[in-house]
């Protein structure tokens, strides 16, 4: 009988689980729809910007004003990694970590053992594995999911432009989850600054792909405001990405738990029911022997 109270806990223990994964689901699953919106209303506008962005810069040197796009050896580094405040969302976190350990290890190595590789964490998983493992961690902002808005993300943006103008980093990369759908998510490392500028190609035509914008009142007056502009709507659009990245994996991810915790289910009840009969069967075998014991 002690065998058939330890199962009934263990179902108890597992029902508990199930209803909890299935609120979370839930949860997420609405927090989902509000950031996918976001998103996908955002990336049309944020590719276009970036389009005539690195248009724009094609055409500028740095004389001109265009300083964001000016190429330099990258001897001083700076990623950006991007994570979620919480966990229960797969392997979302860990797949951020391995991507910016893999970028260090396999591109900015010697600048990381020279100490010019430095890490700026938005996420409190992030900041706090590079916080302990002793990186050289910049600057934290575990905050900003708490009140995500286009205004707190350009302040960040700004600081970061503010590192590359005055040479204290002369490269920039980003390391993010960027949202496909649900159930999966394209881990993604792409460039910040400098401005990476489009390389003159012919279509099938024989038309250049780069357009010849028409710049009012000229490309030197306007850059000072678009290039930076863009770049904030580049820094929210990854932010955003992640935000509803982290959603759908969490959804999934409480799916899973829900459906391993109703065939966990499924095995203790045949478990409970089986020790059960056994147990029956035990007490109608002692019963007829001391029957036939008190005939003899």
């Amino acid at each position: 009988m002690a065998n058939l109270k330890e199962v009934r806990i263990r179902i108890a223990s597992v029902q508990s689980t199930q209803q909890i994964t299935s609120a979370m689901k839930m949860v997420a699953a609405s927090k989902l729809r509000k950031a996918q919106n976001a998103i996908l209303q955002m990336r049309p506008y944020a590719a276009k910007l970036k389009e005539i962005l690195q248009n724009l810069s094609a055409s500028l040197d740095v004389s001109d004003g265009s300083v964001y796009s000016e190429m330099r050896e990258p001897n001083k580094v700076l990623l950006i990694a991007i994570s979620s405040n919480r966990g229960l969302c797969g392997a979302f976190n860990t797949n951020v970590i391995k991507e910016t350990n893999h970028l260090i290890a396999n591109k900015y190595q010697k600048q990381f053992d020279e100490g010019n590789l430095s890490i700026v964490t938005i996420g409190k998983k992030v900041s706090e594995f590079f916080v302990k493992g002793n990186y050289n961690v910049l600057e934290t902002h575990d905050d900003i999911f708490s009140d995500l808005s286009f205004d707190n993300v350009s302040e960040i943006a700004d600081t970061l432009m503010g590192y590359f103008e005055k040479k204290e980093y002369n490269r920039i990369e980003v390391v993010y989850n960027q949202f496909k759908n649900a159930a999966s998510q394209i881990l993604t490392a792409e460039q910040f600054l400098p401005v990476e500028k489009i390389e003159g190609e012919e279509t099938t035509s024989g038309q250049n792909k780069n357009i010849d914008y028409i710049f009012e009142p000229g490309k030197e007056d306007i850059v000072h405001d678009l290039i930076p502009k863009s770049l904030k709507i580049q820094l929210y659009k990854a932010i955003l990405d992640s935000h509803a990245a982290e959603h759908g994996a969490r959804m999934t991810a409480m799916h899973k738990a829900t459906d391993n915790a109703q065939e966990m289910l499924k095995d203790l009840n045949l478990t409970y029911n089986k020790a059960r009969q056994a147990a029956i069967t035990n007490e109608i075998l002692e019963i007829v022997s001391g029957a036939e014991a008190l005939k003899g």
